[in-house]
């Protein structure tokens, strides 16, 4: 019976390891897509209704360029730290998500965002486009934890 009720435990603990997402908590290094040049260090959360978003917590190269001076709204002219870049991305898949947003900072544009968790979990592969993904750019971020 111990070794019944030592093996359910196993099991369920094991289980809850599995149910919680690996894209939770994570920091990336941003890459710039253009000069291939590390901007910054993004952190997803979880949010209680399931999807993800994404914050800047370090900018690499602090510069003038470092404020969000085209952005709209609450974040237009703040320090592009703490700013939300990613919203509303949905797990689809295994390692896949889509449906959210991403906010380019440099021209202060949301775009549709999917991406792509690598198995190995080093490497995350997003795309954010206007309409269609084919009309659109990709980024490769890089596991900064």
């Amino acid at each position: 019976m111990k070794k019944a009720m030592l093996i359910l435990g196993l099991s369920l603990t094991s289980c809850l390891a599995f149910a919680a997402d690996t894209l939770d908590g994570t920091k990336w290094k941003t890459i710039d897509d253009k000069t291939k040049k590390a901007l910054s260090i993004v952190q997803f959360t979880e949010n209680s209704n399931g999807t993800f978003s994404a914050k800047i917590v370090k900018v690499l190269e602090p510069t003038e360029d470092s404020k969000c001076v085209k952005c709209e709204g609450k974040y237009k002219g703040k320090s592009l730290t703490g700013i939300q870049i990613v919203s509303g991305l949905k797990k689809v898949g295994k390692n896949t998500y889509e449906n959210g947003q991403i906010v380019d900072p440099q021209n202060g544009k949301t775009y549709s965002f999917k991406a792509k968790l690598s198995e190995d979990g080093k490497t995350f592969s997003g795309r954010g486009y206007l309409g269609v993904s084919a009309l659109g750019r990709s980024q490769t971020w890089i596991r900064a934890d």
